[in-house]
């Protein structure tokens, strides 16, 4: 094992060494690679969505399990659950009225799950929610998503009402994971069942994106025309990405403390 271990400890040293930049051409370099071997090996990209969504509700049942088992809520983001739940249940609305498929199912369910671990902190499990490192201000993501989303929003033949109601929830699931991400830079130490359920998160963003990405590839652009014209489409892109690169310096640390033995994952100053 401590064999196995100096290489990848000599690379995350060299990587964690690198200036910002370098980091920042590591990971996109990184990223690439790994679309190119999932668009090898996984021939029906439709697959990434769903696995995206599994990949989401396995994060939500390891926060049922902590609320459940452990009785604690700590280090939590109440905020994130509340965006959670918002651009879910608008993005329920876009799909009864504009196109009713698994996904709406998927979205149901985790719907459900996320108003229920709301339910939780809020009012069973009250006394351990820490308030005062989450302390993130909401409407710094709702005010620009909102406008974005009367800015920019899919050139379909639906409703205004539902093309700017659909850019909302995709400008916000871009960004909802924020107010967690503050608990944990708050903090500085997060707890294992946290870390998975944000790791998930990580990994279910990232199978979005590559969904998104490979099929503009497999369309050879087709795509994009699809989804409307104007701003919009690159917008969609733009928004899977940010989520994705958001969540990736966290997801990088998870794997380093998984692959060190450590259970409790330490943050340095600066990440997140």
């Amino acid at each position: 094992m401590k064999a196995a271990k100096k290489p990848i400890h000599t690379v995350t040293t060299w990587v964690r060494r690198q200036p910002p930049k370098v980091k920042a051409f590591i990971g996109v370099v990184s990223a690439i690679t790994a679309l190119v071997l999932l668009r090898m090996i996984v021939h029906d990209h439709d697959n990434f969505f769903v696995a995206a969504e599994a990949v989401h509700a396995l994060g939500i049942s390891v926060l049922i399990y902590k609320l459940t088992k452990e009785k604690t809520c700590a280090g939590l983001s109440l905020k994130t659950q509340e965006l959670t739940a918002l651009f879910l249940a608008v993005r329920l609305y876009c799909s009864f009225v504009m196109e009713f498929d698994i996904h709406t199912l998927l979205d149901s369910a985790t719907l459900v799950t996320t108003l229920w671990v709301i339910y939780m902190i809020r009012f069973n499990l009250k006394a351990t929610y820490m308030q005062d490192k989450d302390n993130f201000a909401i409407y710094y993501v709702v005010i620009p998503c909102a406008v974005l989303s009367v800015l920019f929003h899919p050139s379909t033949h639906h409703h205004i009402i539902n093309k700017v109601s659909w850019a909302f929830c995709v400008y916000l699931e871009a960004v909802s994971v924020l107010p967690q991400l503050r608990v944990m830079q708050n903090t500085k130490i997060v707890e294992p069942f946290t870390a998975h359920y944000v790791f998930a998160l990580g990994i279910a963003r990232f199978l979005s994106c590559a969904h998104w990405v490979l099929q503009v590839l497999d369309t050879r652009g087709r795509l994009l025309t699809a989804l409307g014209y104007g701003f919009w489409p690159m917008m969609v892109l733009l928004s899977e990405v940010i989520q994705t690169f958001i969540l990736a310096d966290f997801c990088y640390y998870y794997v380093k403390s998984l692959m060190g033995g450590q259970l409790v994952l330490r943050l340095p100053s600066g990440v997140v």
